[in-house]
């Protein structure tokens, strides 16, 4: 489901201050496992070199028609080898030759000519964008079955801003990866939760713990790669929200409790992979609590077992459960899986996940225990939700 090393991607890169991002956007996919061959238009090259997208990618960058090819076919060869031709930055001048079928260079016969999918990244300044040629050739392009991505708003070359600037290439990255994902989450609505919460003792100080949000966070990005609609409940990170995905930012565990009871009621799925404190202060303090030579005692009482309550609702959403142990891993998973109801529990050492990279996990559920090999959090967010759609299924 993950594999990306048989798909081949065309980059074509139009005229644009944007080009400069196709650098990191072609380091990205080829990150991924793409194999990535440069296009450039004879504007693209006043912006970035073909020198440097050689380096690379790996290729040598074709610009013109006349590039050597045997059959001297190079505008119809390159685009039959991908899977998909991407055109990031794509100008307004260039988006007014696809729409109106236009091939007078390299890059625009190889759009006219290919078999595969066309998806483009306008970059352009606001008022190109809001031109009503600008949007009559997207509308074009849109019923031809063009896929396009962005633009997004933010200031511009020009000194404006607005909406026109090419996605970030992190951004555009995962939706092309996106794009090529089966869709077996297509039409499910999921709720997430995500990272730590935060119980405040006074004004400056809190009870919390050391997840970094990074498995709720690449399973949100992975779910609504796989088609889904996602919502994140996430408490405090340093993570930028997957792209795609609606973000409820909260900070204690009553916060998140509150955000689930208004949300879950719209969730086909619930997956609870915040580390949500078991406890709070009974009374924080409005001011600073000052430090002196005795002991201080803090009263702590439960919070709401949150992915209990949901399991337990009249109609719940498909339940799953994450159980991060630091000893007796399969004991603990089984009696918290059986004790919630749950019909999917993911199970993991706490020392060997919390912060990391990677993480091995294994899944519990009526029909035993699948254990799923360390891997980066992305990967195994995807083989986690893979099995997660056989059970729906």
């Amino acid at each position: 489901m993950n594999s990306t090393s048989s798909k081949s991607i065309l980059l074509g890169i139009t005229g644009g201050i944007a080009a400069y991002k196709s650098a990191t956007l072609l380091r990205l996919l080829i990150k991924q496992g793409y194999a990535v061959q440069v296009v450039m238009t004879e504007a693209a090259c006043q912006f970035i070199t073909p020198t440097t997208m050689q380096a690379l990618s790996g290729r040598p960058v074709l610009t013109t028609q006349w590039d050597g090819t045997p059959n001297g076919m190079a505008h119809i060869d390159a685009g039959r080898a991908a899977d998909a031709i991407v055109i990031a930055p794509a100008s307004a001048d260039f988006i007014a030759k696809l729409a109106n079928g236009l091939a007078n260079d390299l890059l625009t016969t190889l759009c006219l000519a290919r078999d595969c999918s066309l998806l483009i990244a306008p970059a352009m300044n606001k008022q190109m964008w809001h031109n009503a040629a600008t949007q009559r050739n997207l509308a074009q392009l849109a019923a031809d079955g063009v896929t396009i991505f962005g633009p997004a708003t933010g200031a511009q070359a020009c000194g404006e801003t607005g909406i026109g600037r090419m996605l970030e290439a992190e951004d555009l990255a995962a939706q092309i990866h996106a794009f090529f994902q089966p869709k077996i989450l297509s039409g499910k609505r999921i709720l997430l939760t995500a990272g730590p919460t935060y119980e405040a003792i006074d004004a400056v100080r809190g009870i919390t713990n050391r997840s970094s949000g990074k498995m709720g966070y690449a399973i949100a990005q992975a779910a609504q790669q796989l088609g889904a609609s996602v919502t994140l409940i996430s408490g405090p990170t340093a993570l930028a929200t997957p792209f795609g995905v609606e973000k409820i930012a909260v900070t204690s565990a009553a916060e998140m409790f509150t955000a689930v009871q208004q949300h879950v009621s719209e969730a086909d799925i619930f997956i609870g992979v915040a580390a949500v404190a078991d406890y709070r202060v009974a009374q924080a303090s409005n001011q600073k609590i000052k430090k002196d030579s005795g002991s201080l005692t803090l009263e702590l009482i439960p919070n709401p077992d949150i992915l209990a309550w949901v399991a337990a609702l009249p109609t719940p959403p498909f339940c799953v459960g994450f159980a991060a142990e630091s000893e007796n891993l399969q004991a603990y998973a089984r009696a918290k899986r059986q004790a919630k109801k749950l019909p999917l529990l993911v199970a993991n050492l706490a020392q060997d996940a919390i912060g990391a990279e990677d993480n091995a996990v294994i899944l519990f559920d009526d029909a035993g225990e699948h254990p799923l090999p360390r891997a980066d959090k992305l990967t195994v967010a995807r083989a986690l939700l893979a099995h997660m759609a056989k059970m729906l299924a």
